[in-house]
């Protein structure tokens, strides 16, 4: 009986055929299509409303608090370490500090003194305006300084915006930070200046001013704090210079090291023999500072002793030292 033929072939001849007027259709339907260029795409307008007078002011307003919020910062930290604020939680406001908002001491330091710049700053535009009421104009004053003027009557201030365009001038005077800031703000076009333009600015007026350093490593010197927020409770302390450095030294006072400008040293003038034993008395006390948590009778001895004003030590204080090393470093060892 003979087979029925097989139908494989035919069914996939017609699959074949299919495929091919598909694929012909879709040739067909391209070409009829309009050139992708020529072709028109039809957007639907989107009308964005001007901001009303409420509006732009509370821009203005919320814009300024941005700007503030590191300002802010730096004068909340100063209030909470003036009044002591931390007292019934912390012994310290450095722990305080690294306990309640995770900051070192130095950025704590830093904030504070960069509120402290911004609060010069922000006199700026007064100052220029009170200059120039008579209708006269200092030769010194420049295009920006009348900029200024304009600003700040209309409540544009030019003014910083963060912490780094403030550090660099930190290590100036007050009078010398307004000017080196609106030198700065000049040479960003009368924009807010970057924290490098500001750096650069302080550094070629540190240049112009330069006093030669001549101290020298081994040498007892005084803390002078003046109006540097850095150096608060430092002033009077005595220090073994570490580190000479251009404008600055680095050196040892009793709860730690600290690199302070020359003008903010004062050269104690001890003999040879007398640096060499406040360099020993230095050494006892870095020793019982690194030797663990001192209990707040051990730390005001010590701070004591960091403010003396003489090179030697009484026998009572030598009595007292010793007792304290007894306590601390012995018992760690």
């Amino acid at each position: 009986m003979p087979k029925p033929p097989y139908r494989r072939n035919k069914a996939t001849s017609a699959t074949s055929t299919d495929s091919t007027s598909a694929a012909n259709s879709v040739n067909e339907d391209i070409s009829q299509q309009v050139d992708p260029g020529s072709a028109t795409i039809n957007v639907t307008a989107v009308e964005v409303p001007e901001l009303t007078e409420q509006e732009i002011s509370d821009r203005l307003h919320l814009e300024r608090k941005v700007e503030r919020a590191f300002f802010e910062a730096g004068k909340a930290l100063m209030e909470l370490r003036d009044r002591r604020l931390y007292r019934s939680t912390h012994k310290t406001f450095e722990e305080y500090c690294r306990s309640r908002f995770g900051y070192t001491r130095m950025a704590a330091t830093y904030k504070i003194a960069a509120a402290t710049v911004m609060e010069n700053l922000s006199t700026i535009g007064l100052q220029n305006a009170e200059i120039t009421t008579d209708g006269l104009q200092p030769p010194q004053m420049s295009t920006i300084g009348l900029q200024n003027v304009e600003m700040s009557t209309s409540g544009l201030q030019i003014l910083p915006t963060n912490e780094r365009q403030v550090h660099p001038l930190v290590a100036l005077e007050p009078e010398v930070q307004r000017t080196a800031w609106q030198q700065a703000v000049q040479v960003a076009g009368g924009k807010v200046p970057t924290g490098r333009i500001v750096k650069d600015v302080v550094q070629r007026i540190m240049e112009r001013t330069q006093v030669p350093n001549t101290y020298q490593i081994g040498e007892v010197c005084q803390i002078l704090a003046k109006d540097n927020p850095e150096l608060r409770g430092k002033g009077g302390c005595w220090g073994i210079v570490a580190r000479v450095n251009d404008f600055s030294c680095t050196g040892r006072v009793w709860d730690g090291e600290y690199t302070v400008r020359i003008d903010h040293l004062k050269p104690l003038n001890y003999l040879e023999s007398e640096c060499q034993q406040m360099q020993l008395l230095c050494d006892r006390i870095s020793r019982l500072r690194d030797s663990g948590k001192l209990e707040a009778p051990a730390e005001a001895v010590l701070k004591c002793l960091g403010e003396l004003k003489r090179p030697y030590l009484t026998a009572f204080e030598e009595e007292i030292l010793s007792f304290i090393e007894r306590k601390y470093v012995t018992r760690k060892n």
